[in-house]
């Protein structure tokens, strides 16, 4: 009489090796963390939701203006609620990796199909928007755009083509054409 059978020793050792493996994990990775994670950084995803709203569109949309100018001027709301029909929420929000996270609401109220109201915070000109957003770019000097006399002097002169009667002559088959038009 077997005390152990085969499938019971087999499920046994892959329960310990589990086992095993399991309590193995945290030394593994504590040793890591002072290694390689702290060299390598995980791959950050650029977020952008919403409608960019900058001050030169806010202007554009004072009370009596419809509600078609305002899609054209703003783009669609990103919260047009069924319940609440007299109200469009345009929302931004932008986190890129080496800027600020920014975010804004903006509220238009209608009456009936025209502006009631805008409710907006302080919004970024379209050149102080971009500039929020754009990454410090160093330059520390002028590019050069043109070389000095001296630098064209040392340049070597252009190699001379030799012109002859058979470059001339063109390559391929003479094709003549009818004319266009009858004569």
């Amino acid at each position: 009489m077997h005390l152990i059978t085969r499938p019971r020793l087999v499920r046994a050792a892959l329960l310990l090796a589990g086992l095993g493996s399991i309590a193995g994990c945290n030394t593994v990775t504590s040793a890591m963390s002072d290694g390689i994670t702290s060299v390598i950084t995980p791959y950050r995803v650029e977020v952008v939701q919403g409608n960019v709203v900058t001050r030169e569109q806010i202007a554009a949309i004072k009370p009596g203006v419809p509600r078609s100018r305002v899609r054209d001027v703003l783009g669609s709301p990103l919260v047009a609620d069924p319940f609440h029909a007299q109200r469009w929420d345009y929302v931004f929000l932008i986190r890129r990796p080496g800027t600020e996270p920014q975010q804004r609401s903006v509220v238009v109220l209608f009456e009936g199909d025209l502006v009631k109201s805008v409710d907006s915070p302080e919004l970024p000109s379209d050149r102080e928007f971009v500039a929020s957003i754009s990454r410090p770019i160093n330059l520390d000097k002028e590019p050069k755009l043109e070389l000095t006399p001296e630098e064209r002097q040392a340049l070597p002169p252009p190699a001379k083509v030799a012109t002859t009667e058979a470059t001339n002559v063109p390559l391929g088959a003479a094709r003549t054409y009818p004319p266009l038009e009858p004569q």
